[in-house]
């Protein structure tokens, strides 16, 4: 009795060392805090794989920095620090051009055309990432950009000797050709600088107004969907190569279902932003035809600059963009 009672004892033992042996465990890190609606967005994937795969694999979540810095992720998980990661994909333009397609401004006017312009985008994304030993499971958009301005703009004209907020050589370059004088605040100098006077206007998101509290010296945001910037979430090709066949296809499915629930939630997110940015006395409202159609030819400027500087990639995804 006691010799099958002990034999009972290894058996489980044993089986209970199996499972912890067949568990496996990603780091995954963020730059963005954990109330990012992105890193929410990861934390509910994340548990979807696990829940999907019954513990087989585990992905743990770093936000804030805390594992990578925002641009430094995607170099990690090549070197193996992290299994997983997510960047914004305008910090991989200078490795890989592409992923700068959905920062061109004013050529994305709503979310149906920046689904459409990432499936364009997608293959030579997941191209170069296989070549660095990367694999794509998802990405989802921020709230589109809109324009907020302490005036109302009529045309034109209405940007003259105005200051406008920038913050990058793309932004100093749009206040330039509206004929506005190109002010660099940092996000985080926002309130101060509308507070001082230093600035009148500037394009960013609706949720960024909400963040920063700018009713008051904002008194209009026009949704002029500048450009919707999008995250991606990727793993170690290594990684995901040592998961099972079964686990691989839990894994994309699981990533499938967060894009989809991703980008409603950004969708919501720019219509729930807006709406407070309402209730606080912004007035919202769309610019006059005239100058959306200028801001247009603008956008179809700077999409022929950025297919001449990049090369036959970037027609692969403009050209069917445009004639679609």
């Amino acid at each position: 009795m006691k010799k099958l009672l002990i034999s009972a004892l290894c058996a489980v033992s044993l089986g209970h060392a199996s499972n912890l042996m067949a568990q496996t465990s990603w780091k995954l890190a963020t730059g963005y805090r954990a109330e990012s609606f992105h890193t929410q967005n990861i934390t509910q994937f994340s548990r979807d794989v696990e829940q999907a795969t019954r513990g087989k694999l585990v992905i743990q979540v770093h936000p804030n920095n805390t594992l990578a810095k925002l641009n430094d992720i995607k170099q990690a998980v090549v070197d193996g620090k992290a299994e997983a990661g997510e960047t914004i994909m305008t910090s991989m333009v200078k490795d890989i051009p592409i992923a700068g397609a959905d920062s061109i401004p004013f050529v994305v006017g709503s979310y149906k055309d920046a689904d459409r312009l990432w499936k364009l985008q997608r293959p030579g994304i997941e191209k170069h990432f296989a070549q660095r030993g990367l694999k794509l499971l998802y990405a989802v958009p921020w709230p589109p950009q809109g324009l907020h301005s302490s005036k109302p703009i009529l045309g034109r004209a209405d940007f003259k000797g105005t200051q406008m907020r920038t913050y990058n050589s793309t932004t100093q370059r749009i206040a330039e050709m509206l004929g506005a004088k190109p002010v660099d605040v940092a996000m985080v100098d926002v309130g101060k600088a509308l507070a001082e006077g230093r600035m009148d206007n500037m394009i960013t998101s609706a949720l960024t107004g909400v963040e920063n509290k700018v009713w008051g010296p904002i008194k209009y945001y026009y949704e002029i969907n500048a450009w919707f910037p999008k995250n991606v979430v990727f793993v170690s090709s290594k990684a995901f190569d040592a998961l099972t066949p079964e686990t691989r296809s839990l894994v994309l499915k699981s990533a499938a279902d967060a894009e989809t629930r991703g980008w409603q939630a950004s969708e919501a997110l720019a219509s729930s932003a807006t709406e407070e940015l309402r209730q606080n006395g912004v007035k919202i409202e769309r610019i006059p035809r005239d100058l959306e159609q200028e801001i247009k030819r603008m956008g179809e400027k700077f999409s022929r600059e950025w297919v001449r500087s990049v090369g036959n990639e970037a027609n692969a995804i403009f050209v069917p963009y445009y004639i679609q």
